[in-house]
């Protein structure tokens, strides 16, 4: 049994990591400073484990940090501002709490080590995935060109105009940061590494795919693509989907994820490792989204395909999960169409604030859509 912190632990994917460390026997502290986007009146969240104890504060505040490493022998990092389309216009928010945010905790490491610190990185850093051309070689830096509302064409090509094909992503794929969040998630991670095997520590860190389940933030805008799709169904509003819906992303579930988190912050073979954190499976935007709607008794309310693009937005990216199946046994077990259902289960018993609407038009307003 291990004495672990969690940052960020008050969230949707950190309530669900503090729960899997319970279940194996971890004591468990959180820092987190419940922000009004992510949990709205800033109170403890209904669902937070009982037998976690809940430091509020704020990653940046080293004080705060300190207070919660005391006593610890492992972290895991979660805490961040997440959102693709926000980062590219609340560039000071999320840089300073995501990379600064960081900084303030191995700078307070370096006083308290630990044994192990698990960091969340994410997909977004790829940009676009891998794909294939029709010569059969690897494009790792695949391009669009400029995108204009109602372009017949919304795929990569290669130099002669041929459409690339595009396969699961690895770990070995180049980054292209595309999004002040995607530069951010690689901050950390390249912090992670740089500062734990100089004073003694492992670093771990976990690229995640798009994860759901229920405990999202419904009334947040930039969360997860399905709780979005699902706060706008609650509220009897059509999905709203960006370009034309064919996009390819993979959908992993909140408890494989969590598993995940803990399996790397334990096992001696993850030690120095980034790994992604998937399903294997690809799915395209607009097929999740009548999914879930069916799910939620919603057929009526068939997804409304804007013929738009965010810059920042990726075509296709979806997980190669080879490297986590072999150095952490990890793959995904919860079923997709058990996934949604249990969901939408969840989202009927909730209300949920349909912010999408305002979110776009802040992305308009900044020239951040065409």
């Amino acid at each position: 049994m291990e004495k672990i912190l969690v940052t960020g632990g008050a969230g949707f994917i950190g309530r669900q990591v503090c729960r899997e460390l319970l279940g194996r026997g971890h004591e468990v502290r959180v820092l987190d400073n419940l922000i009004e986007q992510v949990h709205g009146n800033g109170a403890r969240p209904a669902d937070f484990p009982d037998d976690v104890e809940l430091i509020r504060g704020d990653i940046r505040n080293g004080h705060a940090v300190e207070r919660g490493l005391k006593g610890m022998d492992g972290v895991i990092h979660l805490a961040a501002e997440v959102g693709v389309g926000q980062s590219m216009y609340e560039v000071e928010r999320y840089t300073s709490v995501n990379d600064v945010g960081t900084a303030v905790l191995f700078e307070r490491l370096i006083a308290q080590p630990v044994r192990r610190v698990v960091t969340a990185s994410s997909m977004s850093i790829y940009g676009e995935g891998l794909y294939r051309d029709a010569d059969g070689n690897f494009i790792q830096d695949a391009e669009r060109g400029a995108i204009r509302e109602g372009q017949k064409s919304w795929e990569p090509t290669d130099e002669a105009g041929r459409p690339l094909e595009p396969v699961a992503t690895p770990e070995w794929k180049r980054p292209s940061l595309a999004s002040i969040y995607a530069l951010n998630k690689y901050v950390q991670e390249r912090t992670t590494h740089i500062m734990t095997a100089p004073y003694g520590m492992e670093g771990v860190c976990l690229r995640l795919f798009n994860v759901y389940g229920p405990g999202q933030a419904l009334s947040n805008p930039y969360t997860g693509v399905l709780a979005i799709f699902a706060s706008r169904l609650l509220n009897g509003q059509k999905p709203m989907i960006f370009e034309d819906g064919k996009q390819r992303r993979d959908f992993v579930h909140v408890t494989d994820v969590a598993r995940a988190f803990v399996d790397a912050l334990e096992l001696p073979q993850a030690a120095g490792g980034t790994f992604n954190i998937g399903s294997g499976k690809d799915r395209s935007v607009t097929e999740v989204a009548q999914a879930l709607a069916g799910a939620m008794g919603k057929n009526d309310l068939e997804p409304e395909v804007v013929g738009k693009a965010r810059t920042g937005d990726i075509r296709h990216c979806f997980c190669d999960t080879t490297l986590a199946a072999q150095k952490l046994n990890f793959n995904a077990r919860q079923d997709f169409s058990e996934g949604l259902a249990e969901l939408a289960e969840w989202v009927g018993q909730q209300t949920a604030d349909d912010r999408v609407g305002n979110a776009r038009a802040e992305l308009e307003a900044r020239g951040l859509v065409a």
